[in-house]
């Protein structure tokens, strides 16, 4: 009971000290309803007003600046702030730009998140070597350096992708291409160790390309004259002015024959010394030159007379690295072998196509789709070519004119008939970085829409065509790009066989034929091949074959080849050529192409053609007979392939040099 009233006690005594500390009465208030204009000096709207709120003028006290209606005006709210500064970081310099795209690039490369997507992996670097080429593009040839040496992609990486190296094409081509596009997964498939997969070839759009359909019924074949012409085909000379006679032939490397390579297991002592004449593993020496120009009219009978015309297939350059080229090495290696062919080779005219390394840098060629100084970058080349074959007299002023503006290609229409169309075949070759530019169009240089609208003259005039070019469009597909070759294609097959006699190629160094179907060659047979293309032997040897040369008899009326004949040197003999000058090479005749091919095609007389039909007749004996594959004028069988990488067709190839 004492506890309970002393408890009670307490809390009395508290809610009294609580009620006396209190300093707030509850109240209510009412504000006046005029505004207080004394609160500011001054407004900018009448202050007692009640449609809408005082605007008071407001000096700053520390700026000193008495700020405008309009900037808090309700009728005229700004849309977009004009005033203040947006600040963005300073400019970075080129080297800072460089810096962070190399540290960038190895937190892509190293980054977990790309674990087990190269492609990924290699399209975002790529997108970062678009900025720089963009933004800092003289510091792009040392970052592919770098990249080079940090992936470890080659142990040449200053000489292969700085300035003076690839390097500047390449960012070219970088800062123009679809980095996250088919440009870029196309690029890290073709030179960047297949990172990507290939991403094959885009739907083609036909609907407007030619202007008419292909005729149906075809137009009537003419008539054979039965007089016949000889034409030489010479392909992928590449003279090595720089070739020094008992040099290391057996270098570590290539090309070989020269002074500055040796073989890396005997540095000091020539292992293989070269021969005036050549060897394999080499370019081909001025001596071997000469050999194969001097026997050339006294085998084939023309000394006289001379051919009806030639054709050159392209690469009169030897295999110098970018490095050690030059516009000037190219030039000189231009006016020297056209000089020589002219003089040498009679009065017909002679009809060439620039190869992949007749260029510098070689392999290279920029579509004037570029734009610009960057369109015109190679034109001292085609400039160049030009007036050399109309100082040869070969083409007509309308030709070089247009050699001048086609990227060296050019059409050439004969009294006789027959147009030749020169085309540049950099513009479809794999190795040209300058085809990774927006690779969707398949025509990007418009090369074939002039051969389109070339063919689409002749078939109106009547005339029958040859197409000459270098890199070939098809065999097992590592050479030309998908898209354009697939509409070279779909070309051939429009105008073929009452237009394209012959098409004529090189590149490969070895004795090759290749027959387009029609229709994609859904169907291969007799009735379907519609065009052959005549892949010509090397003068070189160096890619370990003899060197060679071929000669058409080629019909004066149609223009279809009658026989074919081939002729080798046998490189392996020309060690004993030294340290005399009683004699030099030997080309010996090597085989005849309807003798040895034909035997077993009795359906064929010998004044049919050696045109597409026969030479799949050929294949269908030789599946009939595997004996017939082994055939051979030398050591070597003859070997068939086919392709379907563009557009299906079978590939002829003779390698019996």
């Amino acid at each position: 009971m004492h506890w309970a009233v002393q408890a009670s006690l307490a809390a009395a005594l508290q809610s009294t000290q609580l009620a006396a500390a209190s300093l707030i009465v509850p109240q209510n208030f009412t504000v006046p309803g005029v505004f207080p204009t004394s609160v500011f000096s001054e407004y900018y709207n009448s202050p007692t007003a009640t449609s809408a709120q005082v605007q008071p003028v407001i000096s700053d006290p520390v700026t000193h600046k008495v700020y405008p209606f309009s900037l808090t005006n309700p009728d005229t709210i700004p849309l977009e702030n004009k005033v203040d500064p947006h600040i963005l970081p300073p400019v970075a310099s080129s080297s800072k730009i460089y810096n962070n795209a190399l540290q960038q690039i190895g937190s892509i490369h190293n980054n977990p998140a790309f674990s087990g997507n190269n492609c990924a992996r290699c399209v975002a670097i790529l997108e970062v070597l678009k900025f720089v080429a963009l933004a800092a593009p003289e510091r792009g040839p040392d970052l592919f350096v770098d990249i080079c040496n940090t992936l470890k992609l080659s142990s040449t990486c200053e000489a292969t992708f700085g300035l003076l190296g690839i390097g500047s094409v390449i960012t070219q081509v970088v800062a123009n291409f679809d980095a996250g596009g088919f440009d870029g997964q196309a690029f890290c498939f073709h030179f960047l160790g297949g990172l990507c997969p290939s991403p094959g070839t885009t739907p083609l759009d036909l609907n407007n390309w030619f202007k008419k359909p292909k005729p149906n019924p075809p137009p009537k074949a003419k008539k054979r004259s039965g007089k016949r012409l000889k034409v030489l085909h010479m392909s992928d000379f590449h003279i090595d002015p720089r070739y020094a006679t008992s040099s290391e032939a057996n270098c570590t490397g290539s090309p070989c024959c020269r002074k500055n390579v040796f073989n890396t297991a005997s540095p000091n002592i020539t292992l293989l010394p070269a021969p005036r004449y050549g060897a394999f593993h080499c370019d081909t020496p001025m001596a071997l030159g000469m050999a194969a120009l001097q026997a050339i009219p006294a085998l084939t009978g023309t000394q006289d007379n001379g051919f009806a015309w030639t054709i050159y297939t392209g690469d009169l350059v030897s295999h110098d690295p970018d490095k050690q080229l030059s516009r000037d090495y190219v030039k000189y290696v231009e006016t020297i072998l056209y000089d020589l062919f002219k003089r040498m080779l009679g009065t017909g005219p002679v009809y060439a196509a620039l190869g992949n390394h007749d260029s510098y840098n070689q392999a290279q060629d920029a579509p004037a789709s570029l734009g610009g100084a960057l369109a015109q970058q190679f034109s001292w080349n085609y400039d160049h070519v030009a007036d050399l074959w109309k100082h040869e007299k070969w083409l007509p002023a309308a030709a070089v004119q247009l050699a001048k503006r086609h990227y060296a290609g050019y059409m050439v229409k004969r009294m006789d008939g027959l147009r030749v169309i020169a085309l540049n075949t950099d513009m479809w070759y794999r190795s040209n970085y300058f085809n990774y530019i927006n690779m969707t169009n398949p025509d990007v240089s418009g090369m074939l829409r002039f051969l389109t609208d070339e063919l689409q003259s002749a078939e109106d005039a009547g005339d029958r065509v040859w197409i000459i070019g270098h890199v070939l469009s098809g065999w097992d597909g590592t050479n030309p790009l998908e898209n354009p070759t697939n509409l070279f294609y779909q070309i051939v097959d429009r105008y073929s066989p009452h237009v394209i006699a012959n098409i004529f190629f090189g590149h490969t160094h070895e004795d090759q034929m290749s027959i387009f179907y029609a229709n994609n060659a859904t169907v291969m047979s007799a009735e379907t091949a519609q065009a052959l293309a005549w892949i010509g032997p090397s003068v070189t040897p160096i890619t370990n074959l003899n060197s060679g040369f071929r000669v058409y008899e080629v019909d004066s009326a149609t223009f279809e080849i009658m026989e074919a004949h081939t002729w080798k040197s046998d490189v392996s003999s020309f060690p004993d050529l030294d340290d005399q000058t009683a004699f030099g090479p030997v080309y010996t005749y090597e085989y005849n192409t309807r003798q040895t091919y034909g035997k077993t095609i009795t359906s064929w007389t010998p004044n049919d053609p050696l045109n597409a039909t026969w030479w799949h007749l050929v294949t269908e004996a030789m599946e009939a007979d595997p004996s017939l594959v082994m055939v051979s004028t030398s050591t070597v069988p003859v070997i068939i392939q086919t392709s379907n990488k563009v557009a299906a067709f079978v590939d002829f190839q003779h390698i019996s040099r």
